[in-house]
């Protein structure tokens, strides 16, 4: 018994559609991979700071719109009086749990005296679309300032205050049931990597596939 010979033989369809989708994998991939390198080099940049300070209530600002796990709340930001110095800066201290009456503001507990604030130096706070109508201007009074948006500049000028131009992303704990769940910021380029990956194993797949319908049995002449 003769048995059939197995040949390579591939066809044009095939072989266009597996370049097709190798190429797109790998573009894609090599895409992925330069958006995590530009991730991991900006977390390498960040810094981590520890600095000691009185907090100034009376300048507390609420931004609004900052959903945590799907329940609306508010980015506190507060200014911290540098201990021996005049300088203030700017601290997002967590996040505040919105109540279901809007005109509602949450109480902000403000721990009193000197606090040692450990954190990540942020440029600028993160700015969030602006809502049509949202009130801008700040005033002063016994409530919290509500705004969506806030920049150094413009906290500076309401308050006062002489200001460094930096944010500090506040991660130690205090005793004032704000949550400071900013997530992890090495979460952002592991995604982009695993992206990549799947882009990657797309590319191999095309060519597996490629090879494997490419093997064709001839059958053996019959007599």
């Amino acid at each position: 018994m003769r048995l059939a010979a197995l040949r390579f033989r591939p066809r044009a369809w095939a072989f266009a559609l597996a370049c097709a989708g190798c190429a797109a994998g790998i573009l894609l991939g090599n895409w992925q991979s330069g958006r995590a390198a530009e991730k991991r080099a900006a977390l390498a940049a960040l810094q981590r700071i520890v600095v000691s300070g009185e907090f100034l209530p009376q300048y507390t600002v609420l931004l609004d719109f900052r959903v945590h796990r799907g329940r609306a709340g508010y980015h506190v930001a507060q200014p911290l009086r540098v201990a021996q110095g005049r300088e203030h800066v700017l601290v997002l201290r967590g996040w505040v749990a919105a109540d279901a009456r809007r005109e509602r503001l949450p109480q902000i507990v403000t721990p009193a005296g000197e606090q040692r604030i450990e954190g990540l130096v942020l440029e600028r706070l993160p700015q969030y679309l602006e809502q049509q109508g949202a009130q801008d201007a700040c005033r002063f009074g016994p409530l919290p300032c509500v705004r969506q948006n806030l920049r150094i500049e413009d906290f500076a000028a309401w308050s006062g205050l002489p200001m460094k131009r930096i944010v500090i992303e506040q991660s130690n704990e205090l005793a004032d049931g704000l949550l400071r769940d900013w997530g992890r910021p090495e979460a952002a380029f592991r995604k982009n990597e695993m992206y990549a990956l799947q882009w990657y194993s797309l590319a191999a797949l095309c060519v597996v596939l490629f090879l494997v319908l490419s093997v064709r049995r001839d059958e053996p002449a019959s007599r």
